[in-house]
């Protein structure tokens, strides 16, 4: 083992793959760079991908062929920084992991990283890819029995007589499902435990063992042909994420720059160890964004709403209501914003009924899968319109209804600039505002909530004035929403709200809710 590699070990610490690429790209974000430099255009479904990412979860990539799904899935190895594994290990161990953790031969090992030596493993190569198709089966996606063992007198049923392949090849890294679909359903099932628990379980072995990775997938839209269901349990555990094609401009840019030339280099120049982290700590990587209990409510209130909801076939899980919650919480994340806004929320809230609901078979456009995605996109903007509409005591109960709109038409035409030191100005409105604020205190568990929340609750003075003057316009955003729901004002007297939830047209006559 080189000098090199033993003296980053003693420095080096463990940290779980999803907690690496939220590290990374905040900062990026922090640095005002592009986290997805390789895609261009499709900026909507990069900054999906982000918030999923900044969230800690997995994606199911939707499209129809050609669009990059695989090019984006491979670039976001370059957020993935250098690792340290056990020498030889195919289950890319970990060499400060307890033993527990380690593959049947580090296991074996009093110290297997003195015992077997250490390598460094880039983030390019933290990168497993199965390719789904009919023959895709149980011994590509986890592994099949090693005859080679077997022949020198291990049991076919001994662990070391597994041959581990694509699952296990990603550990601490990216599991890269290319056509998700195509792959029968019956084994897709066995990538519940991998996605949700962090396991793959062979019960064959009667052996669990963890990994650590990000499942990305892909797959076609619904309709087309030669693919099979995806399982709704599998699907609940995704965020579907709908990837278009790019726009003349872009797609011209794209093939330009995809064109054949000569690399004036084939391999890198040489190989010492890069350093294996811009140091980054784990309380750098908790969430510091604020997210009011009146975007909490509004989100609770638009899931609640589509379990009721008519036009849906399928309705959402409870997966759904924090799902939407971390996309809302990393949609400020992603704009370098302090508090979460209501747009924040749709956006979240779209991303996260993606793939958990259904549209009813009669709304369904087989030959414009995109048509789908719109629909499903606009539907949660309804069902957010529709949670607005039932919070009438919760924002508006003991506001004077003219001196309301009378404060917030004088704050439209001065500006909402400096908004902390200038609400109180406005009598009616700023006594609306305080009043939400204080409710916080008996809708929201403090236990549950970050340092940030916890300081706007109970020290306010304290608060630096940039995330006071975001969380009083989020509470001013949302309660204006509130009073042009219920016609107390026109939108005309709002121009400065920047997002308002809108029933959509097609489901007026059919919604039923």
């Amino acid at each position: 083992m080189s000098h090199e590699l033993l003296d980053l070990l003693d420095g080096y610490q463990p940290m779980p793959v999803a907690y690496q690429l939220r590290g990374s790209i905040l900062q990026k974000i922090r640095r005002g760079e592009d986290p997805l430099p390789e895609i261009q255009g499709r900026e909507e479904t990069k900054r999906d991908v982000l918030r999923a990412l900044l969230s800690g979860h997995n994606i199911y990539l939707v499209s129809e062929e050609g669009t990059g799904k695989t090019r984006l899935a491979k670039s976001l190895t370059r957020l993935l920084p250098p690792i340290l594994k056990v020498r030889g290990c195919p289950y890319n161990d970990d060499p400060k992991w307890p033993s527990h953790w380690l593959c049947p031969r580090c296991r074996e090992s009093r110290n297997p990283a003195e015992e077997y030596g250490i390598e460094m493993v880039p983030g390019e190569k933290r990168f497993s890819r199965i390719q789904g198709n009919d023959y895709t089966d149980e011994s590509k996606l986890l592994g099949l029995k090693d005859i080679q063992a077997i022949v020198k007198g291990r049991s076919p049923t001994d662990i070391h007589a597994f041959a581990a392949t694509g699952a296990f090849r990603a550990n601490r890294g990216i599991l890269f499902i290319d056509e998700l679909p195509a792959i029968r359903t019956k084994v897709q099932v066995l990538l519940h435990p991998i996605s949700e628990e962090k396991k793959a379980i062979l019960e064959e072995y009667n052996w669990e063992y963890p990994l650590d990775n990000v499942l990305i997938a892909t797959g076609n839209p619904e309709g087309f042909s030669h693919i099979n269901e995806v399982p709704r349990p599998l699907l609940d555990r995704l965020e579907l994420i709908y990837m278009p094609l790019p726009g003349p401009e872009v797609e011209r840019e794209i093939m330009l720059g995809e064109r054949f030339r000569i690399k004036g280099e084939f391999f890198e120049a040489d190989g010492k160890p890069q350093a294996l982290w811009p140091s980054i700590r784990l309380e750098e990587l908790e969430r510091d964004v604020v997210l009011p209990w009146w975007v909490l409510y509004l989100l609770t209130g638009a899931i609640h709403y589509s379990r009721r909801c008519s036009l849906l076939d399928r309705r959402p899980s409870i997966r759904a209501s924090y799902r939407a919650l971390d996309h809302a919480y990393a949609g400020a994340e992603l704009e370098g914003r302090k508090v979460a806004s209501l747009q924040d929320a749709w956006v979240g809230l779209r991303l996260a009924l993606r793939g958990r609901i259904e549209l009813r078979s009669d709304l369904i456009d087989f030959e414009n899968p995109r048509e789908n995605f719109t629909r499903s996109d606009e539907l949660s903007q309804d069902l957010l319109w529709n949670a607005l509409e039932g919070s009438k005591e919760l924002f508006l109960e003991g506001c004077h209804r003219e001196r309301l709109a009378e404060d917030i038409g004088s704050l439209a035409s001065e500006g909402v600039g400096n908004l902390s030191h200038r609400l109180p100005r406005y009598g009616e409105l700023h006594r609306a505002i305080e009043r939400i604020k204080r409710v916080a205190g008996e809708k929201v568990n403090r236990g549950l909530l970050n340092q940030r929340e916890r300081e706007l609750l109970d020290t306010p003075a304290q608060v630096d004035i940039e995330t006071l003057d975001q969380y009083h316009f989020s509470a001013l955003e949302t309660l204006c929403n509130a009073a042009l729901c219920h016609q107390w004002i026109s939108e005309e007297a709002i121009p400065w709200i920047p997002f308002i939830p809108r029933l959509v047209s097609w489901s007026r006559p059919l919604r039923g809710i």
